[in-house]
């Protein structure tokens, strides 16, 4: 399967300065993943401080549109967290955020925004280990993707569009008044 971020329909990517530092948001549940993170920080288990999390009760109750403004708001990549496969304290929400990741691929897909930028993680409370490897894999995938930089992305097309709408007005020709008797 290709990237979209490298087809010739994507916007380019900014090379990434030597600055730059990928920023992660990551959805946790609450009573695993939210919790492993906890169990990581606790023992002292060293991973990026590349990421901002947002604890939710429930993997299921991220809503796509969560991710959508994430990006939007000029993340590099989106973490989801959840409990494992028949191990949810809401029985089913994993699996309602399994089907809404699904979707959510396909629409980022769309956007011209690869899908390795955005990742779903079963992980129980006791795995804080995995918390680390997990977030330091992404780091490292996002770091060789580049910046996303889609607030800059939106100016760009808002200038394209601009552009288009001059071009389109200046090829009509002059409506003539016409006396209506």
């Amino acid at each position: 399967m290709t990237d979209p971020a490298s087809s010739s329909t994507a916007a380019p990517v900014a090379a990434p300065s030597s600055s730059w530092s990928p920023r992660i948001v990551a959805f946790f549940c609450n009573w695993c993943t939210y919790t492993a993170a906890d169990l990581a920080g606790v023992s002292r288990i060293k991973y990026a401080s590349n990421t901002c999390t947002i604890r939710l009760m429930c993997s299921g109750r991220v809503d796509p549109q969560f991710i959508v403004e994430a990006f939007a708001k000029g993340a590099d990549g989106v973490l989801i967290g959840g409990c494992h496969p028949n191990d949810c304290h809401y029985a089913e929400g994993n699996y309602k955020c399994l089907r809404r990741f699904r979707m959510i691929q396909r629409v980022l897909g769309d956007l011209g925004i690869a899908q390795d930028r955005l990742r779903l993680e079963w992980i129980s409370a006791a795995e804080g280990d995995k918390v680390k490897t997990v977030i330091n894999e992404m780091v490292g995938r996002i770091q060789t993707l580049g910046p996303l930089d889609m607030p800059q992305r939106f100016e760009e097309w808002d200038r394209e569009m601009n552009l288009l709408e001059h071009s389109i007005q200046q090829q009509q020709p002059a409506e003539k008044e016409v006396a209506h008797v």
